[in-house]
């Protein structure tokens, strides 16, 4: 597990993740050709609960999108 600081806002906070969630996140966000503070701001205006475990989310649903798993046909199996 591993903390880093973000702004978000204009704002300081810390997030706490894996490091393969930060090296997917790094990865994502050099795929969309934004920074991973502009990803995280971008994940963060979206959030209903926790930041990390919002991104969490984030990853794993793009990492399923790109494997062509939406979560309806991981529910059929």
């Amino acid at each position: 597990m591993k903390k880093r600081s973000v702004l978000i806002a204009g704002h300081s906070t810390s997030v706490s993740l894996e490091e393969e969630f930060w090296d997917a996140l790094k990865e994502l966000a050099g795929a969309q050709g934004v920074s991973v503070n502009t990803l995280i701001e971008r994940i963060d205006a979206g959030r209903t609960g926790n930041l990390s475990s919002a991104i969490r989310v984030f990853v794993l649903r793009r990492l399923r999108e790109d494997r062509g798993l939406s979560q309806a046909k991981v529910k059929e199996r």
